[in-house]
């Protein structure tokens, strides 16, 4: 990868990360301790809320592996392995790395 597609894709990836970490700062109160005071809460608006405690905790999961992923791109892009197919050694399209920007597997490999 050239030098000029290399410092395009490191400032995607630094821009995704500080969304990830925007998106993660806001996730924070869905996953507070839902209270169980039956006083103030009815039965199926605590249902409700232990529901959208546990999306928002699979949302922080996604999340943190799509951050390791992206932090993994980095490291790949410092060693200059960023772009090269990890099956075949061929070079990823630029499309696909715009479409993920962890990719690490050209179209074919990935399908293989």
């Amino acid at each position: 990868m050239n030098g000029s597609n290399a410092t395009r894709f490191r400032g995607l990836i630094e821009a995704r990360l500080t969304q990830i970490e925007d998106e993660n700062a806001l996730g924070r109160g869905g996953q507070s301790v839902v209270e169980l005071d039956q006083q103030s809460v009815g039965r199926l608006s605590r249902m409700d809320a232990l529901q959208m405690q546990a999306m928002a905790v699979a949302q922080q999961k996604r999340r943190d592996g799509e951050a390791m992923r992206l932090r993994q791109a980095l490291t790949r892009l410092d060693e200059d392995e960023y772009g090269y197919c990890e099956g075949c050694g061929e070079d990823i399209p630029l499309k696909r790395l715009e479409l993920d920007l962890a990719a690490t597997q050209c179209v074919s490999c990935a399908n293989g």
